[in-house]
């Protein structure tokens, strides 16, 4: 039997999030981004209508300068302003039951201790339902921002993330031990000091002593997710990832990047089934084929086209906003974000990308135009292809879910492609894989027990 897609709902808590320029749009509220009643309400749609997470994304720096001048994107809403999603998910878990809640977040931003203290508060608060998605942060304003020099390099900000991880695996499996949190009125003990350890991690950027100041959640670690598509990337996402975000032009390339991530999961001694990934698309739906065409033109129309090339180019640290849109894009190095640059290389045959292929890459490319029958049939194609959920990208909000709600997914449950609605509570990663916290095979779980009987820790008596 092969198992229903899962989904996600891909948002940004800002103005102008993938498809750009449709803030303007009068049938959605995407300039409310700041009413938190906005997400609420969404959120609880959302889980009521079978989504699995609702998933943010988010930026801590502006995107690469657009004709000369990084004030383009203030003028347009090119993700800025852009709210911190951490401070939203407190809302949205005590006001949802079981959707999984993800954000995005860098080792830039934050020193491994309180990132880790942050991330346990949130998965109590939310009853295990966090994910985070690991990225290394592409922007050069970004790392001016936390007060360096300019962009660390590519490869080098993976090292950094490995690090990283590594500090936050022994403060959330392996700072305090199962069974710690006593909680004992008879006999005034409140949590086992034998069961609570320090970790002393020194390495090449962090010296963390501990112990983690937040007694266990219920998954620990929260599931974790990662969107690089380059060598690095995939590297990192192998020995890493429990999901991986991917824009893949066509199932047939999908399928390549799938395998070659799972192979080397293998090779790091993890099962190639401890991955889901999860494929990037956006939906145009209509009663006939027509209807479907006709949106899909009305959507052309109200797209922003600058705005789409300023957000890809701008990820690259390249400015093409002198440039004409038939203008060749020729080999370019780059210590930005080289994921959108695979993509765009696959998805160009025949010919040498030129500058309108940025915007027809996250415009179209992850499209999907017809009716819901036709829709059902393409996402088949992407199942077969080894995909095991869907990142749903929006025109509109709330708009783009409500149509993916009430027209799309009761043709997938016909069609086995989607889970029927059921009402059970439960951790995020038992939605993903049956279990709450991660399997033995991920280099996490070494770190359970590993700093047990202490010197220190051997003298308390209890």
């Amino acid at each position: 039997m092969k198992k229903p897609l899962l989904f996600s709902a891909f948002v940004m808590n800002t103005a102008s999030h993938i498809l750009h320029g449709l803030w303007r749009d009068e049938e959605g509220h995407q300039k409310d981004f700041n009413d938190v009643n906005l997400w609420v309400s969404l959120a609880q749609r959302l889980e009521e209508g079978g989504f699995d997470i609702m998933f943010f994304a988010d930026v801590v720096g502006l995107y690469g300068d657009y004709r000369g001048d990084w004030k383009f994107h203030v003028e347009s809403g090119l993700q800025i302003p852009s709210n911190d999603p951490l401070v939203l998910l407190s809302a949205l878990a005590v006001n949802t039951k079981r959707i999984g809640l993800a954000f995005t977040a860098a080792p830039l931003q934050e020193p491994p201790f309180n990132f880790a203290r942050r991330v346990s508060t949130l998965d109590h608060i939310s009853n295990g339902r966090i994910g985070w998605n690991i990225v290394t942060s592409a922007l050069e304003n970004a790392f001016h921002n936390f007060g360096h020099e300019g962009l660390t390099k590519h490869d080098e900000r993976y090292e950094w993330a490995e690090e990283y991880v590594d500090v936050l695996y022994k403060l959330w499996e392996g700072s305090w031990d199962e069974g710690a949190l006593v909680q004992s009125r008879e006999t005034g003990v409140h949590a086992d000091p034998n069961k609570v350890h320090k970790i002393n991690h020194v390495g090449k950027r962090y010296k963390v002593e501990g112990p983690h100041l937040v007694s266990p959640s219920p998954q620990r670690t929260p599931v974790l997710f990662q969107a690089g598509s380059s060598t690095a990337g995939k590297s990192f996402s192998s020995r890493n990832a429990e999901a991986v975000f991917i824009i893949a032009p066509t199932p047939d390339i999908a399928r390549t990047v799938i395998e070659e991530t799972r192979a080397l999961a293998v090779q790091n001694g993890r099962d190639a089934k401890d991955i889901r990934f999860y494929q990037g698309l956006h939906f145009v739906v209509g009663k006939t084929v027509e209807e479907a065409k006709r949106k899909a033109a009305e959507l052309d129309e109200k797209i922003d086209y600058h705005m789409m090339i300023a957000h890809s180019a701008g990820g690259l640290g390249i400015d093409f906003g002198h440039a004409d849109l038939d203008t060749p894009i020729e080999d370019i190095e780059t210590e930005g974000t080289k994921s959108i640059l695979e993509w765009l290389k696959q998805s160009i045959t025949g010919r040498k990308p030129v500058v309108g292929d940025f915007a027809e890459l996250r415009s179209r490319s992850a499209r999907i135009v017809g009716t819901p029958e036709m829709i059902a049939d393409q996402l088949e194609l992407w199942r077969e292809a080894g995909v095991d959920g869907i990142n749903v990208i929006n025109a509109t909000l709330p708009g783009s879910y409500d149509e993916f709600i009430d027209d799309i997914l009761p043709i997938l449950r016909e069609r086995g492609l989607a889970k029927e609605l059921e009402a059970v509570d439960g951790t995020l990663r038992s939605t993903l894989f049956g279990t709450d916290q991660l399997n033995e095979r991920h280099p996490a779980a070494k770190y359970r027990g590993a700093f047990a009987e202490t010197k220190v820790e051997q003298h308390f008596s209890g």
